[in-house]
């Protein structure tokens, strides 16, 4: 079934063709405008409950990876938009729900516990927010605890010129060679049963923002990742968020 809250009204079925034909749109628009590469989508998880956690530095992250899985995909968006005319009527029916930001949303945690816990794939952003100048930043939180939570695996995805395909404060894309690359699943069974503590949290949400940052590296974007990116001195996680 899909969440229970007051944004989900159609059934699964209706929900889910909508997905897939707003992703078949992204993908003639992207197609049309970016040269595209991906690697390593066989590295998430067909079925079963998985978490996706990726960079962000531009509104076209979330169909950059919608249209790279062969997957129904879910998003969590900033509760902002949900406000948004026209867009506020649309964006319920595309496998997006609401976080309130600067603080915890209680919700929002207990919506994306239940999809992953029915075998869903869930999308975050782990930064909090697009990144103002398109460096990566330090991680938030709230990812590690949803997947300790719920028990699932976790894929660091890395997302290379996003922001030069549809830039910041823009509304036209420009042409531009994109990268999506997923990374091997994670999973974290020291901490399986134990409390989620800050400490767990922090350590946690360093080694999935360090692998991004490689995955960036290894990929073209190293230039997006700061010098001395997480190491002792470095802001903690959580400490700031990308402004979206």
């Amino acid at each position: 079934m899909l969440p229970e809250t007051g944004y989900f009204f159609l059934t699964r079925q209706v929900a889910t063709l909508l997905f897939r034909i707003g992703r078949f749109f992204c993908r003639v628009m992207i197609g049309i405008f970016g040269r595209l590469t991906v690697i390593g989508q066989e590295r998430v998880p067909a079925t079963g409950g998985v978490l996706v956690v990726a960079n962000h530095t531009s509104y076209a992250d979330p169909p950059l990876i919608g249209i790279t899985l062969s997957r129904p995909v879910w998003f969590m968006g900033k509760s902002e938009l949900f406000d948004v005319p026209l867009l506020g009527q649309i964006i319920p029916h595309t496998h997006t729900f609401p976080v309130r930001r600067g603080g915890v949303d209680r919700q929002a945690l207990q919506t994306a516990h239940k999809l992953l816990t029915n075998g869903e794939a869930l999308i975050i952003f782990i930064e909090g927010g697009r990144s103002a100048d398109g460096m990566l930043k330090p991680p938030t939180l709230g990812p590690a605890m949803i997947a300790l939570r719920a028990g699932v695996p976790v894929v660091p995805a890395a997302i290379v010129n996003a922001d030069q395909l549809l830039p910041r404060h823009s509304p036209f894309m420009r042409f531009a060679r994109v990268k999506v690359v997923y990374g091997e699943p994670m999973t974290f069974p020291q901490y399986a049963g134990k409390h989620a503590d800050r400490a767990t949290l922090h350590e946690m949400s360093n080694t999935l923002m360090r692998r991004i940052a490689d995955l960036l590296r290894e990929n073209g974007g190293g230039d997006r990742v700061p010098p001395h990116f997480l190491e002792e001195g470095s802001p903690t996680p959580g400490s700031q968020d990308g402004e979206a």
